[in-house]
């Protein structure tokens, strides 16, 4: 009898939470960026709730409107630890949940990042993912000896074969290669020993890694680019896709549109997981839960939600009428191309002034949010996995720990007598929870073809 199928979730870890003005609510951890035990609580409590995974963003460098005089009110949460670093602390305090960390290939190398994520596949056992992003924030550049963000198209060349130079350097050992015999002496079996010897248009890496192959065979590859270009990157490495959508149409267009990709690169859809982002705010009422929103929103500095927007659409509105529209024509950005087309939708769909898209992108930051009941909240969820728009949803509490506990005390509960979660794990890796087959080896790829990912 094939199980039922049942909702992936993700717990996406913004330091205080996703609403621009999180830090400053009462319940908040204002330090959160930087206080491990914050980070350990609301990790134990996401295992707890049996959530599929951690999901931690990052960029290489503070914006300009996050750190210059005039942005005092902090646009962004700004300092906070280093991604991978954080996964490794908290592979030593939760023992099943999956740990995924975004990196860049636009600002990183591929062994220095093979590495690391093979030696968090170790530590934590298998439950490694690395979200492969070409980087959003255009000012990272400046940190690397560059004058400026390297072009969107010439971004996704370098990730494609930053992947593929990343895969080859997990395959550098045979599962088998390090039979460490204290008897015979023999700690390693060079036969087995498969070095990439890479040289390619972009990089040049011989290899092979010096870390065994990881317990996963490959931590789980994450994309999150929804572009023409990030949807192509996607279909032909990523195995989880985190995406932004405000309605069940798009929802199901991209879905659709995506899982459509695959066969062209010798994929099935099952091998592709989609996550969009959900904002949810909960009440036990409908009345509490928008009361929860407001207070929310209230604390929203005036500058705080434009300036956020002028980031997401590229663009300095200050000049324009802020209850007016937003400019008929807007230029195409260079950074998060997909994230700018969703914002000016939006404001066109609903016929949003310039103030109310402004609060609408400081509250979601841009994803499907809905504010309810765990019952409106659960069925809003049911709706999208059942109609074809989403394998499972990335949460993004609006305050942490808060908007978290809620979620998994009064949301996933409903959820789980829906049967669309587990009540329990299954397995012991991401794989295991995602449903995703592990990679076999060069070897046994060599023996038997099909089982090549």
């Amino acid at each position: 009898m094939i199980a039922p199928r049942t909702m992936a979730l993700g717990a996406f870890l913004y330091p205080t939470g996703h609403h621009a003005a999180a830090w400053r609510h009462p319940s908040a951890q204002a330090d959160a960026g930087i206080n491990f035990a914050h980070y350990a609580a609301v990790a134990k409590l996401a295992e707890e709730a049996k959530f599929d995974l951690l999901f931690l963003a990052d960029s290489a460098g503070a914006r300009g409107h996050d750190w210059n005089s005039l942005s005092r009110f902090a646009t962004h949460y700004v300092a906070q630890f280093e991604p991978l670093t954080l996964l490794a602390a908290l592979a030593t305090v939760t023992s099943r949940i999956g740990l995924v960390a975004t990196a860049s290939t636009t600002y990183n190398e591929p062994y220095t990042l093979a590495r690391k994520f093979a030696s968090i596949d170790h530590i934590s056992g298998g439950r490694a993912g690395w979200n492969l992003v070409t980087s959003g924030n255009e000012e990272e550049a400046y940190n690397f000896g560059l004058d400026a963000h390297p072009p969107h198209a010439e971004r996704y060349a370098r990730a494609t074969e930053f992947a593929a130079v990343v895969r080859a350097l997990w395959d550098s050992w045979e599962d088998d290669a390090f039979p460490r015999d204290k008897a015979s002496g023999i700690f390693l079996d060079p036969a087995k020993m498969h070095p990439p010897n890479h040289a390619g248009e972009r990089f040049k890496v011989r290899g092979p890694l010096n870390i065994p192959r990881p317990p996963q065979g490959w931590p789980v590859l994450v994309q999150a680019g929804s572009s023409e270009a990030g949807q192509e990157l996607a279909a032909a490495t990523a195995e989880v896709v985190f995406t932004a959508q405000q309605t069940l149409a798009e929802a199901q267009a991209f879905y659709r549109g995506l899982k459509e990709r695959l066969p062209r690169y010798g994929r099935h859809a099952d091998e592709v997981k989609i996550l969009p982002g959900i904002f949810p705010v909960v009440g036990a009422t409908e009345a509490e839960a928008q009361a929860k929103f407001d207070e929310l929103q209230e604390l929203i500095h005036p500058s705080v939600g434009l300036t956020i927007l002028e980031h997401r659409l590229g663009v300095s509105l200050s000049h324009l009428p802020i209850d007016g529209p937003l400019p008929e024509a807007v230029d195409e950005i260079n950074a998060s191309k997909s994230r700018q087309t969703l914002m000016l939708d939006l404001a066109r769909r609903e016929g949003l002034s310039i103030r109310q898209l402004a609060l609408r992108v400081a509250g979601a930051r841009g994803h499907w949010q809905v504010v309810g009941t765990p019952e409106q909240i659960a069925d809003a969820m049911e709706e999208r996995f059942r109609e074809g728009a989403a394998d499972g949803f990335n949460v993004m509490p609006p305050t942490l720990p808060g908007g978290l506990e809620d979620f998994a005390r009064m949301v996933v509960p409903e959820l789980r007598a829906r049967g669309l979660v587990r009540a329990d794990y299954e397995g012991a890796t991401l794989r295991d929870h995602l449903g995703l087959a592990r990679p076999a080896d060069r070897a046994g790829r060599a023996q038997h073809p099909s089982a090549a990912v």
